[in-house]
């Protein structure tokens, strides 16, 4: 039923990727599914702050989420063929892009219960649901 699935990782909250990697790898099992992991590194080029970094701060942010990123993989995931993915921008822009550009048709994502702040900027599984044509799975903490 599905061919790939794209399993995005906040590196910073193990909450994110904490109970929907069991989820993604049963799912890849169960398909012969290719299994992608994600993490997305905030884009600050554009912000009124970039300025106040310097000009290889974005390329030593990425460099560093694709070692961590390789450590989550081969400690949480170990013997499974993972393509990994790490991207700068806007997090839930970059997972749709990811998932569209690697054929996945599946997102496997997990989500916290929803506070006030969610309400009014909107939570990047939501976002995320609602760019995609891929389904989208939500795993809850």
């Amino acid at each position: 039923m599905y061919k790939a699935i794209m399993l995005p990782i906040d590196l910073a909250h193990e909450s994110s990727w904490k109970k929907a990697i069991p989820v993604a790898l049963k799912m890849a099992e169960a398909f012969g599914a290719k299994l992608h992991v994600i993490t997305v590194v905030q884009d600050i080029r554009d912000g009124m702050v970039a300025q106040y970094f310097p000009d290889d701060f974005e390329t030593k942010m990425v460099r560093e989420a694709a070692e961590t990123l390789s450590g989550v993989v081969a400690r949480e995931m170990p013997g499974v063929d993972v393509t990994e993915h790490v991207a700068a921008g806007q997090i839930y822009r970059e997972i749709v892009r990811a998932a569209e550009k690697n054929g996945c048709d599946l997102i496997v994502m997990a989500s916290h219960r929803p506070e006030l702040a969610d309400l009014l900027i909107g939570p990047n599984a939501d976002h995320v649901a609602r760019h995609t044509p891929a389904s989208v799975m939500i795993v809850r903490e």
